[in-house]
């Protein structure tokens, strides 16, 4: 979504930033994803809608990105709703179509600085000092349920609840699929995308 945000000038929203701000803030909302967090669950739908929402009505009327959100048909009509109340519309709805290999291994190996959302990789896009932020000089964290046997768990868990989201946005005509095993691979086909819809 960086890339996306910086070229279009639009304002990402991050479903994971949001709950690892609020975790990290102590908010009575990031103590609650923090229990689902540590025991590999995933968070509830009602606390992401209200995390969401949120964010959502802080932004003026302008161009906005959610990315990890919505995850499931609950989440998908809690949004038609919200934006129905500000007579908007969801114009487009990207899935990105990752093999599950390359996920785990970027999982893995992921650390995050948590007060800005900043996520590092030790293999494709690593801190240059090991477990500390670039810009800040802080310390990244590595979250408890980035394991083999958490991401198996929420892969089953993301499977059950994300081929009928996709159905939903097909049916809408929103969706549209892009596959490949880097951002280098699928950005140029979004960004192509993106200007030929949003131009």
């Amino acid at each position: 979504s960086t890339r996306i945000r910086e070229h279009f000038g639009v304002t990402a929203i991050s479903s994971g930033d949001v709950l690892r701000r609020n975790i990290a803030q102590g908010t009575d909302a990031g103590m609650l994803a923090q229990r689902a967090v540590s025991s590999g669950e995933l968070v509830s739908d009602e606390l992401v809608v209200e995390l969401i929402r949120n964010e959502l009505v802080t932004l003026p009327q302008s161009n906005w990105l959610l990315d990890g959100f919505p995850r499931n048909i609950a989440q998908a009509q809690a949004l038609d709703a919200m934006l129905a109340s500000t007579n908007q519309s969801l114009n487009a709805v990207v899935n990105l179509v990752v093999p599950e290999d390359v996920i785990l291994h970027r999982i893995v190996e992921r650390y995050v600085h948590v007060p800005s959302g900043r996520v590092y990789n030790l293999t494709y896009n690593p801190p240059k000092v090991s477990g500390i932020d670039d810009v800040t000089g802080e310390p990244l964290e590595h979250r408890p349920d980035d394991n083999p046997e958490s991401f198996r768990r929420r892969l089953q868990q993301y499977h059950e609840v994300t081929e009928p989201l996709l159905d939903y946005y097909r049916r809408t005509g929103v969706l549209t699929s892009f596959a490949g095993t880097t951002s280098d691979v699928i950005y140029p086909m979004l960004h192509a995308y993106m200007d030929a819809r949003f131009d």
